[in-house]
């Protein structure tokens, strides 16, 4: 029987065994590559894992949906670099799983924020956002500032991450109990907040 592309097109079957192979063989081309590239796989310098405190804000973060609105990618063009600051490295998301890179702006990118305003700042932003910025469209997220972390959450979120190559010591996922205790939810997310981008900032 001779192969023609109507018949490709006819047999679904066969049509889905080429597109598992094309999309496979593109996958394996466009990523594999990365984990033989040193600066794709390794820390820059400076980089450390998130403590307990901004490790917990990490996940309220995730829980909220901030990335549905906020990316954390600044590309490598003049109009991103002079508004957000320098542009973002593979290497800055080494301790992130999984990244909050986004692919939509409703607000600011925020890979850079850290740093840029003050705690306080951040309390009443997260709080009611329109008390600083009378046009925002941002929610306001008062439950934040009265939910109790849990402690006992951290050591267990930490030696998993040490499993999957988070350098973190034993001393550090004991002392966890200590750095979220009598904290509050806004509290953890304006420490994840404030050290977001700052690893750069510092070496440049």
């Amino acid at each position: 029987m001779k192969f023609t592309h109507e018949l490709l097109e006819k047999n679904v079957g066969l049509m889905m065994v080429f597109i598992v192979l094309v999309i496979s063989v593109g996958g394996i081309v466009e990523i594999v590559p990365l984990y033989f590239q040193r600066n794709m796989t390794e820390a820059v310098a400076g980089l450390k894992p998130y403590t307990a405190l901004q490790l917990t804000g990490r996940d309220i973060y995730i829980r909220e949906g901030c990335y549905n609105c906020h990316s954390q990618m600044i590309r490598p063009f003049r109009a991103e670099t002079e508004r957000y600051g320098p542009y973002s490295v593979a290497g800055e998301f080494v301790y992130d799983r999984p990244f909050q890179w986004g692919s939509k702006r409703t607000g600011p990118d925020l890979h850079r924020v850290g740093g840029r305003y003050s705690d306080e700042w951040h309390r009443a932003h997260l709080l009611n956002p329109r008390d600083l910025v009378p046009d925002s469209n941002m929610p306001a997220y008062p439950w934040l500032e009265t939910a109790r972390l849990d402690p006992a959450t951290a050591p267990p979120r930490m030696r998993v991450l040490r499993k999957l190559g988070h350098p973190y010591s034993s001393k550090e996922i004991l002392q966890s109990l200590e750095q979220l205790k009598d904290k509050t939810e806004l509290d953890a997310l304006i420490a994840y907040l404030q050290i977001l981008g700052t690893t750069v900032n510092e070496v440049r």
